[in-house]
């Protein structure tokens, strides 16, 4: 008879390299379809990221640094630079779905990866609901400057609001629907097939980014250097804190690793899709965010909604620009939420496929051969998120599982270095082991500036995790020795 393992040898075992790769399909063991191209699989970094950070987040954080809301930018595109070295080295490595949390079962053990997917949870699914509110503003700036329709404030708002560290009714809404729709739109898309998916993703990004262009071109007709000073209201205080809500702008490199099952030629995609994706996100957002600043005085950014459509009306005197980028603002932030939740499901797809979640996770339709059962529990866990919670909690509780999951890669670099020395690896990182080192710190300092709130929130979080790890996942995991008898 076999003994059952301890609880520390449950939560210290990891995954074999060997063995995730063959369930991802580079020995032939995927079920699912490697239909995915690296412009297709480039798109989906972009779509998951510009978009959330450029149009929403100007209004939550120029109050809080002032222009030197730039400099935000860039300490956590710097962090974000270091961390998609490392994810493009993790990725090269171990290329298949789950992303931060199937690198944490190679190298930490199944206890740690499992908390680590409770935080890419808070990470993909919270932000799902975070962008979802926004392009509720846009859509209805949309259909009031097209057609005067103005929707009633109960179904634009959530009733919960945010009171230092709790949260308590007092909202002026009853349920935001529009963002509760939008979540239905992409579970549907999505039930159609990964191709499919991609395949209007890619057209969306590129949308996206044309009308981004517009806002640049237009914007910088009247910028006003004036209106950068005093650049830094709020010291440094203000700079961090602005960085570290602004960080989890850079899901979309997490959203690419999530992706590895279905990916062409995954060990050089992979990697390739990060970085071009980084490069492209960190271009759009300091040029839309130096062009926004130029253009319009630094007090009139707070509780803006719809702010860069109202920008470009105030500063055309038409109506024909702003209407142009709430339309691309409705298409770009579709983008965004179908590729978060898109990410949410692979990676739960791949807990269930470990055994730490129940099998309906990793259940394909036989005829798309997706998780589309996975993608409808997905969905509605994200509706209920967009319709009833105010989104200043969401962007904070999204970089908290961000910045969460890009230390646990970095880590993981670090750790297979040493243990697997001659492990096939498509990418390197360079400057070993510094660059991996700064990339922990930086995401450490990030996480040291979050609100109280977000602390509070992730622990319980944490916590409801660990007991369903201890109670139903350790015992179900792929890994546990199966009890025999006579």
């Amino acid at each position: 008879m076999t003994s059952s393992p301890s609880l520390f040898q449950r939560i210290s075992r990891t995954k074999p390299i060997d063995l995730a790769a063959r369930q991802g399909g580079m020995a032939g063991g995927s079920s699912m379809r490697r239909s995915m191209s690296l412009f297709q699989l480039t798109m989906l970094g972009v779509g998951a990221t510009v978009g959330t950070g450029i149009f929403f987040v100007l209004a939550e954080q120029v109050p809080t640094a002032g222009p030197a809301v730039l400099v935000s930018f860039l300490i956590a595109g710097f962090a974000a630079g270091l961390t998609a070295l490392c994810y493009a080295e993790m990725s090269s490595m171990i290329p298949v779905s789950g992303s931060s949390y199937s690198y944490a079962y190679a190298t930490m053990g199944e206890g740690i990866a499992f908390m680590v997917a409770a935080c890419l949870v808070l990470e993909y699914g919270v932000s799902a609901g975070a962008v979802a509110v926004g392009w509720s503003e846009y859509l209805h700036d949309l259909l009031l400057t097209t057609t005067g329709v103005e929707l009633p404030r109960a179904l634009l708002h959530a009733p919960l609001v945010a009171d230092g560290y709790r949260l308590h009714f007092g909202g002026d809404g009853l349920i935001n629907l529009p963002a509760a729709v939008l979540v239905f739109l992409c579970c549907m898309l999505l039930a159609r097939g990964t191709r499919e998916s991609a395949r209007a993703n890619a057209i969306m990004v590129v949308l996206k980014l044309a009308v981004l262009a517009l806002f640049i071109a237009l914007a910088f007709t009247a910028f006003d250097p004036d209106n950068l000073a005093p650049f830094a209201p709020h010291g440094m205080g203000g700079i961090s804190a602005a960085a570290g809500s602004i960080f989890f702008t850079f899901i979309g490199l997490d959203a690419v690793s999530t992706a590895g099952d279905e990916v062409e030629n995954p060990r050089r995609n992979l990697p390739l899709a990060i970085i071009l994706a980084l490069v492209i996100v960190i271009g759009f957002y300091l040029l839309v965010a130096l062009a926004a600043l130029g253009a319009q005085p630094q007090s009139l950014f707070e509780g803006q909604e719809a702010g860069l459509s109202v920008i470009l009306r105030n500063v055309t005197g038409s109506a024909v620009p702003a209407v142009i980028l709430s339309a691309g603002a409705v298409i770009s932030v579709f983008s965004v939420t179908l590729v978060v939740i898109y990410g949410q499901s692979r990676i739960l797809y791949a807990m269930s496929r470990d055994g730490m979640l129940p099998p309906i996770f990793s259940r394909l339709n036989p005829v798309t051969q997706t998780p589309t059962a996975n993608t409808l529990i997905v969905s509605c866990f994200v509706a209920t998120i967009a319709a009833f919670l105010p989104s200043d909690v969401l962007w904070d509780l999204t970089s908290m599982g961000t910045l969460t999951a890009f230390s646990v890669v970095s880590m993981g670099v670090i750790i297979l270095r040493y243990r697997r020395p001659d492990a096939e690896r498509g990418f390197k990182v360079p400057f070993f082991p510094v660059l991996p080192v700064l990339s922990i710190l930086c995401c450490l300092y990030l996480i040291s500036s979050l609100p109280g709130i977000v602390f509070r929130l992730t622990a319980i979080w944490l916590i409801c995790a660990a007991a369903f790890y201890l109670f139903y996942s350790s015992r179900n995991s792929a890994l546990e020795p199966k009890t025999t008898g006579e």
